[in-house]
């Protein structure tokens, strides 16, 4: 199966709206309605970038290092890296967004997580009846022609 990884053009500091805090259970979608409720607490703020779609028809999801952020938060932080991920057959990347570089420990963390998310989430879709192909797919490359001019 090919890998549809097809990332918009980025602004170098995407608006990010906040749909669950850093350390929450709930994963929440983009309006605000709850996915699921997962068994361990996310150690990040992920959310998403309004106005830019994933292949997976839900708006580009975003992940922003740092401390606790507020559920509806919107806040503007520089993208440092795109992890690629598959859910449920489809491309859906995630855009690391943080204040520094990252790490090789944070990148280390950020692929650590999402291989466990992917676990979880091919199990929801198990028993939702959706395609369960959903993986960790390694970091995509980000280069200037990643960013909208």
């Amino acid at each position: 199966m090919s890998e549809p990884l097809l990332l918009p053009l980025l602004p170098r500091e995407p608006e990010v709206v906040i749909e669950c805090p850093r350390f929450s259970f709930v994963k929440r979608r983009a309006d605000g309605s709850v996915d699921f409720v997962a068994p361990l607490p996310c150690p990040y703020n992920y959310g998403s970038i309004p106005g830019l779609m994933s292949d997976d028809g839900d708006p580009l999801d975003a992940v922003v290092l740092g401390a606790r952020l507020p559920r509806g938060q919107r806040v503007r932080v520089p993208v440092v890296a795109v992890l690629g991920f598959i859910d449920s057959g489809r491309g859906d990347p995630k855009v690391i967004c943080s204040l520094g570089e990252l790490s090789d420990t944070e990148r280390l963390g950020l692929e650590s997580f999402f291989r466990v998310y992917a676990f979880f989430k091919r199990g929801l879709h198990l028993v939702r009846g959706n395609v369960t192909d959903t993986r960790f797919t390694g970091w995509l490359p980000v280069t200037s022609a990643s960013f909208a001019s």
